[in-house]
């Protein structure tokens, strides 16, 4: 199980008047100075909300966008705006992140007060997990809170390198809560436990499924790389997104949910487009019928209720990636049929995670009916592919005994 520190195993008494850095993940979408969803801010105010009620000056630390130096445009300003209007105080912004103007302005805080530095990665020592980098934002803590779970896949300074610099490295609520959700489903599931997974391609999720054909009881593909399964089964795809190269690989995996007794569901029909775009002409056929010069880019109403049907007795779903091209209204259809079922499936312990799926949930107005929704893209995929976390790996062991 967790076998590191969290905010949890802090006694109270020592948060009081002392320096609390937060690396939180405040990376939400920015369109001409508007916050356009605050998903991320709101996910962190129970670990800040709970620092500053216990009298912590709260330092919180994040990256915006990927800047090519200093940039404007990817400042955190809007952001501190905003988390003054969901903490209903004060957000002390501070134009930078290191160096004398950060110092003093941490310096300056009173127990119960924060500040929000500017965008980390304005400096290129974080992403290269520079060691001085990381001594210089550590100078600004006496205790380390990781709540950024979105960023736990990356040896960045803020989120590795300083746990060098601290004598505390704990775990935020948000960041828990995410590993002890993931650890419930993959370490000591309710079964059946069943994976959804989509997207475009079987190579950008082949670690996942590798990985977890050890532990699911079924497994549901949608989305593109159905398309280079299918052809692995000897069925003429099209104009369908394949990857020839890895045809023997997913011919193999088949193989192997066999052997091991997993049942792999791929889609039974497909929504055909005679080009990637909004206006296509599109015709429904099965799996064996797709035109050849048509492409494959939804799964159609027979595969929903296949994956209806493959779902109804399930104790844990994970789902991860879309079923289709979900960025067009055209081809939305199953991604968002499938959110429903699993929505409305509350005998299952249900986790979300990855953007597209997330959107959907969000779009059908369901995320509250979801046991977990995951704040993390690369990081979710990393833990179901059973690597380690670095920022996770960095943080304070809890004490034998």
């Amino acid at each position: 199980m967790f076998n590191k520190m969290t905010l949890r195993d802090v006694p109270p008494e020592k948060l009081k008047g002392r320096k609390v850095f937060v690396r939180v993940d405040f990376n939400v979408p920015i369109e001409d100075g508007v916050i356009t969803n605050d998903k991320r801010i709101r996910a962190a105010l129970p670990t800040i909300n709970y620092l500053l009620d216990h009298g912590a000056k709260v330092v919180l630390c994040s990256h915006l966008d990927r800047p090519k130096g200093w940039d404007p445009k990817l400042s955190l300003k809007p952001v501190a705006e905003r988390l003054s209007r969901l903490l209903e105080k004060e957000v002390k912004f501070v134009p930078d992140c290191i160096g004398e103007v950060a110092k003093e302005a941490v310096d300056s805080l009173e127990p119960g007060e924060v500040a929000l530095l500017e965008n980390v990665r304005f400096y290129p020592g974080e992403t290269k997990n520079d060691p001085e980098f990381a001594r210089q934002l550590a100078e600004l803590a006496e205790i380390y809170v990781n709540d950024a779970f979105g960023t736990a896949h990356r040896k960045h300074a803020s989120t590795y390198g300083i746990t060098q610099f601290v004598e505390l490295a704990v775990a935020g609520f948000l960041l828990e809560k995410e590993i002890k959700y993931l650890q419930k489903a993959l370490e000591n599931p309710e079964r059946p436990l069943v994976l959804i997974i989509g997207g475009s391609k079987v190579s950008g999720k082949l670690e996942v499924i590798e990985n977890l054909l050890t532990k699911v009881d079924k497994m549901l593909v949608g989305g593109g790389m159905a398309y280079t399964f299918l052809k692995a089964m000897g069925y003429q795809v099209g104009k369908s997104l394949v990857e020839d190269d890895l045809i023997p690989t997913a011919k193999r995996i088949m193989e192997e949910a066999d052997q091991r007794g997993v049942k792999f569901y791929v889609p039974v029909d497909s929504n055909n487009a005679d080009q990637f775009s909004e206006t296509a002409h599109t015709k429904l056929t099965t799996y064996k019928e797709i035109p050849e010069d048509m492409m494959g880019l939804d799964i159609g109403p027979a595969t929903v209720e296949l994956f209806k049907e493959a779902l109804s007795d399930a104790k844990t779903i994970l789902w991860n990636g879309p079923m289709g091209v979900f960025e067009m209204e055209k081809f939305r259809f199953g991604t968002m049929a499938i959110g429903k079922i699993v929505a409305e499936h509350k005998e299952a312990l249900r986790i979300v995670g990855g953007g597209d799926s997330v959107a959907a949930i969000e779009m059908l107005g369901l995320e509250h009916e979801i046991d977990h929704v995951s704040t993390g893209g690369g990081a979710f995929l990393q833990f179901l592919a059973g690597k380690e976390l670095p920022a996770i790996v960095a943080l304070t062991d809890k004490p034998a005994g």
